[in-house]
């Protein structure tokens, strides 16, 4: 694709440039596809009858598209893919967060915390091509779990018929990223109030099988190298 030529950087836009904290702001594209490559969820936002709507959904990048699945019947799904043909597309934004840390100062107004976003401005088009779509639904499913689609069934005819999938290309793009400890003003550090960090993290606990597994099935090597 043309943007992946365009070198190791996203080219800042008025809407990507963050007016607090720009500091924070990173075009990078290598931490922006870690960020976006780390999370499962993201939230849609659109305008919908002239108001805002941000939904909830999966996503799984492939190079530089962000793919995005939903019921045919969804709101997001249609429109990408029923605008007029001068203006084609659904226009939305993508944001994707991590809270790597609950940043605890002695002054209540310094609590903070540190994290890891990106933010996706574009319009999303809806997925027509059957390749295409078939790659892109493998690609939901191994962003959770890498190699998962190999050790399932895939979707049948009648699946794919109830599923629509958009994609919105990486173009307008910047992350944000806090990362450190506490910022509390001079004339507090004398304060005897705790401050510091609270470091948080995400991990897998035991797989719970399903009681209705063929006698015999283990848990596969993909699930295995999940839980490390």
């Amino acid at each position: 694709m043309e943007n992946a030529m365009q070198g190791a950087q996203y080219t800042p836009t008025d809407r990507t440039v963050p007016t607090r904290s720009p500091d924070r702001a990173s075009y990078d594209r290598e931490v922006v596809h870690a960020i976006l490559d780390e999370g499962w969820v993201c939230h849609l936002g659109f305008v919908r009858d002239g108001a805002p709507v941000v939904l909830p959904t999966i996503y799984a990048r492939v190079g530089e598209r962000l793919y995005l699945h939903g019921s045919t019947g969804s709101r997001p799904m249609r429109m990408a893919g029923a605008a007029a043909e001068e203006e084609p597309g659904l226009p939305m934004c993508v944001t994707v967060t991590h809270v790597d840390g609950v940043v605890l100062a002695r002054s209540a107004f310094h609590h903070s915390v540190n994290y890891r976003s990106v933010v996706v401005h574009g319009t999303a088009h809806q997925v027509t091509d059957v390749e295409e779509r078939r790659a892109a639904l493998d690609a939901l499913v191994d962003h959770v779990v890498p190699g998962r689609s190999r050790e399932s069934r895939p979707a049948n005819k009648k699946e794919l018929a109830a599923t629509a999938v958009v994609r919105l290309d990486l173009t307008e793009v910047s992350a944000k990223i806090r990362t450190g400890g506490v910022n509390d003003d001079p004339e507090d550090l004398g304060l005897p109030h705790w401050a510091g960090v609270l470091p948080l993290r995400k991990g897998y606990e035991a797989p719970l099988p399903d009681a209705r597994l063929a006698p015999g099935t283990q848990v596969p090597p993909h699930i295995a190298a999940v839980l490390g």
